[in-house]
């Protein structure tokens, strides 16, 4: 059932083509209006290191932020370092991230990544995207969440499922898998904001422009989205995709 505060007038279909056509160019300043709406966007994963970020982020796949923030204060009290990581086994770091999502799969890919990061980088987390895709558990995703919010260094946007949803939403991609869609984003979008382009989608993915019953008349661009007040089925994954 959609929520009553999303009704609002429907678009017509020529009126949709128009704003289509229209969004990428648009891209820069849509963004900023949303940047508006959420003024404190940013990563909240919580963190007092680049080596606890990086676990957290590799903690977060298929898991919500507040899962992971839930598990990291007890994980970081026992292992606060790479090198007190990596002197754990897999097992033994199990009872921490228990709570999560394959968790048995993340403990040893996190013991893993320690253990790299000791032996190729002196503990440290490393500042290229080359090295980071190298250490184990992290991909581009990971590595440009590190770049960006440790350095503002990003080498594209990150796209998780907030950011497909709104970019298809928004009419900034019509494209439905992560590597394409940050093509289209990285075309459309200063490279200075490409960092913050990511947290400001995923605050408004998460507080106003969900999967399930949108807020479009919360939303700050709804007149120039081209799924304002029909969005629902727009950017969602299909049934078999989510299970």
């Amino acid at each position: 059932m959609s929520d009553a505060k999303s009704t609002g007038p429907k678009l017509t279909a020529k009126e949709r083509r128009e704003r289509a056509r229209r969004a990428p160019g648009l891209a820069p300043r849509t963004l900023q209006r949303l940047a508006k709406q959420h003024p404190t966007a940013h990563c909240e994963l919580d963190h007092r290191s680049p080596f606890q970020l990086i676990v957290a982020v590799v903690l977060s796949a298929q898991t919500t932020d507040v899962g992971v923030n839930k598990a990291t204060p007890k994980l970081f009290a026992r292992f606060p370092d790479a090198r007190a990581l990596a002197a754990a086994e897999p097992a033994d770091v199990e009872p921490f991230v228990a709570t999560l999502g394959f968790f048995r799969t993340k403990a040893k890919s996190i013991v893993g990544l320690a253990r790299a990061l000791v032996e190729r980088h002196g503990g440290e987390v490393p500042r290229s995207m080359k090295e980071l895709v190298a250490l184990p558990g992290v991909g581009r995703k990971t590595a440009n969440v590190v770049l960006g919010v440790l350095w503002n260094e990003p080498e594209g946007v990150v796209v998780d499922t907030h950011v497909m949803r709104l970019s298809q939403r928004l009419g900034w991609s019509k494209a439905n898998v992560p590597d394409r869609i940050e093509r289209d984003l990285c075309a459309i979008l200063p490279r200075a904001e490409w960092d913050h382009a990511a947290h400001v989608l995923i605050f408004h993915g998460r507080r106003c422009c969900f999967a399930r019953a949108p807020r479009c008349s919360e939303c700050n661009v709804k007149d120039v989205c081209p799924s304002a007040f029909d969005a629902e089925h727009v950017g969602r994954k299909r049934a078999q995709e989510r299970t």
